[in-house]
């Protein structure tokens, strides 16, 4: 069993090793940490923390560094988050203020957390699948091309431009956009998502019956009638899907020599996205909504030398994470504050937007 002495020693350890990216020797923990004990002592303690299998020698050198095991425990029982300085959060202020939309947000937040840890940042999409259609318009930009716009009661929007079959009169144009609108807006995403199934599921004198009202359509807004809610139909399809905005994959060649083997697992994963959401959501967090996956807890998704430390983030009750990834060498009380920190400041812009609306 390591004694309490033992634990400070890996600490210390830990920290260094962060720090110098240098095996430690019990000399160098002497003179840096005031143990207040002699060097043969801290020797001992160190061989009490490598049959524990929480340090290793690198190699035939006096000197150790943290196992995966060892990182665990330093997070879990003796990890301090470091508050942000006054410019670390001003810095998170300006790099998040007047956002044009939750894309832009969202890229935002992982640009300042790239920038402010040096790891690739990672935010997750909130899922919006129980978010509704507040709002769709398209504007016809000359000839046969319009934008098609969709905005959740959740800030999500989306625009696409497309091509109809036929150029709509002024008189169409409303009569296509008030079918479009009746259709979708006011319901859930799903539910609106199923409405437009039904209408491109029956045949154009079906409108009616697949919840189009008003006067008949001509054939040019009938067809257009059907392009627009296909193309909605995808972007509410995208909406319900768990995606992930990332920053500083080039993070990853820098520190290349922090990991044993090759990167490519980690750009691999990072290009498909499916592995980290599924890691991200198996993450279990604390209660300050915190969580970190280290080194070979990460085998299964084929991350064994990656450590992933995440936080939980609210969007109008849509609950996300952000996180970080990188090697398990890592300095997470630093990371796990700046985590914290942005998801807390995220949070409470997107709480400001959903109350303005």
């Amino acid at each position: 069993m390591v004694s309490e002495r033992g634990l400070q020693v890996l600490r210390a350890i830990v920290q260094d090793y962060v720090d110098t990216n240098e095996p430690v020797g019990s000399k160098t923990i002497v003179d840096r940490h005031a143990f207040g004990v002699s060097a043969a002592t801290i020797r001992n303690d160190m061989a009490l923390l490598e049959d524990e299998e929480l340090i290793v020698a690198p190699h035939t050198s006096s000197g150790r560094v943290p196992t995966d095991k060892g990182y665990r425990v330093f997070v879990d029982h003796l990890a301090q988050l470091r508050p942000l300085s006054t410019a670390q959060r001003a810095a998170i202020s300006t790099f998040l203020s007047d956002p044009v939309d939750l894309d832009d947000l969202l890229m935002r937040t992982v640009r300042a957390l790239t920038q402010l840890t040096g790891q690739v940042a990672i935010v997750q999409y909130p899922s919006f699948a129980r978010a509704s259609v507040s709002h769709v318009e398209f504007v016809q930009l000359g000839g046969a091309r319009v934008v098609v716009i969709v905005v959740t009661d959740t800030g999500r929007v989306s625009q696409r431009v497309l091509l109809l079959q036929h150029e709509l009169s002024d008189e169409d144009g409303v009569r296509v956009k008030r079918a479009v609108s009746e259709l979708v807006t006011g319901r859930p995403v799903g539910e609106a998502a199923q409405a437009i199934a039904d209408l491109l599921a029956s045949d154009a004198s079906g409108a009616a019956a697949a919840g189009l009202s008003g006067p008949v359509l001509s054939p040019p807004a009938t067809d257009a009638v059907r392009t627009i809610a296909r193309v909605v139909a995808e972007e509410l399809d995208e909406f319900r899907q768990d995606r992930l905005v990332m920053a500083g994959s080039a993070t990853l060649a820098r520190r290349e020599g922090d990991f044993r083997g090759s990167i490519s697992p980690l750009l691999d994963a990072i290009e498909e996205q499916v592995t980290l959401l599924r890691l991200m959501g198996e993450m279990v967090a604390d209660d300050q909504g915190l969580a970190a996956s280290i080194g070979r807890e990460n085998a299964s998704f084929g991350l064994a030398e990656a450590s992933v430390v995440t936080g939980d983030y609210d969007a109008a009750g849509a609950r996300a994470r952000i996180g970080l990834l990188g090697p398990t060498r890592m300095d997470y009380p630093t990371n796990l504050a700046t985590v914290r920190a942005v998801a807390h400041y995220l949070s409470r812009l997107l709480d400001e937007d959903d109350s303005s609306r």
